[in-house]
């Protein structure tokens, strides 16, 4: 099947304009400083974007990378509006974002923005609603700090998902309520994995449940929004395809770790040269890395 060609002229799937709003309580987060009515703008955008990106999923086109992967004019037009605003709310701070390579990275800023502005295109490209916006945040040391997940049309019984939890702040919140840990098997009964896991990981005795959603961010999500997803085993992926549930992972008390136990470090590698994670990522609680660890093996 030939595949079509991006829109270049249509306004309606190619530019997105964030509009500033007053700061309010709908993410779930007090206003005590400036701190936060920062990150409610930031929340602020990645909301109006996602919006735009749900009512122009049936106009947009497809088209091919030169990785094989797919990319859309929504893609695009969310890196664009989100871009500027990340650097206007955060003066100094990195941004690594999958569409475009900005080059530049200074070690000494005090945070790193990584931006995935669809994740699951190829599922949004075909009309399905496992699709989201993940922007991660690592504090100066390269650590997962803070996030945000929106996902549009891939709620907990409701319509959507908006996850985000600030920097250096514990708390994080779902749909503007306090949401949290969850409870989970020790082995995992049901998990979350990408579409071509089983061409590259043996699960040995595994006999729960996969579940396959298109994105990983929702995969690696699932394990702390779902009662009933326990674990989380990711394919090879860049650093957008993880920062940002990652940090509301470890927050809300789960485990990120390769597929050998060894710890997920954001080097120069991922970050800078904008190589893949060397292994799969496991993410549940203790006793569910544990049994990944002792059962999955690279093939």
């Amino acid at each position: 099947m030939q595949e079509t060609t991006l829109s270049k002229d249509d306004e309606r799937i190619t530019k997105i304009d964030i509009t500033a709003s007053e700061p309010d309580g709908r993410f779930g987060f007090a206003f005590l400083d400036d701190e936060s009515r920062t990150f409610f703008h930031l929340c602020d955008a990645v909301l109006q974007c996602g919006k735009v990106a749900r009512s122009n999923q049936r106009l947009i086109h497809r088209s091919f990378k030169e990785d094989g992967s797919i990319l859309t004019e929504t893609d695009l037009a969310v890196s664009n509006a989100l871009l500027p605003v990340i650097r206007r709310l955060y003066p100094g701070c990195n941004i690594v974002t999958e569409e475009i390579d900005l080059h530049s990275f200074d070690d000494n800023a005090p945070l790193t923005f990584i931006l995935d502005p669809i994740d699951g295109t190829d599922a949004y490209s075909q009309g399905f609603p496992s699709w989201c916006i993940a922007l991660g945040i690592l504090d100066s040391s390269r650590k997962p700090c803070g996030g945000i997940v929106y996902a549009p049309r891939f709620g907990i019984g409701e319509d959507d998902m908006f996850f985000c939890s600030m920097p250096n702040k514990a708390d994080v919140f779902m749909n503007g309520k306090l949401w949290k840990p969850l409870e989970h098997y020790d082995e995992p009964k049901q998990m979350t994995a990408g579409s071509d896991i089983l061409n590259h990981v043996d699960l040995g005795d595994f006999s729960g449940k996969l579940r396959v959603f298109g994105s990983g961010i929702l995969h690696m999500t699932a394990p702390f929004a779902y009662s009933n997803i326990d674990a989380c085993l990711t394919t090879k992926c860049y650093v957008w395809d993880v920062a940002a549930p990652h940090a509301l992972a470890l927050k809300l008390g789960l485990e990120v770790a390769y597929i050998d136990g060894s710890p997920v470090v954001y080097d120069d590698g991922l970050l800078i040269e904008r190589r893949r994670f060397a292994k799969p990522i496991l993410v549940g609680n203790h006793a569910c890395l544990e049994y990944m660890e002792k059962t999955f093996r690279l093939m």
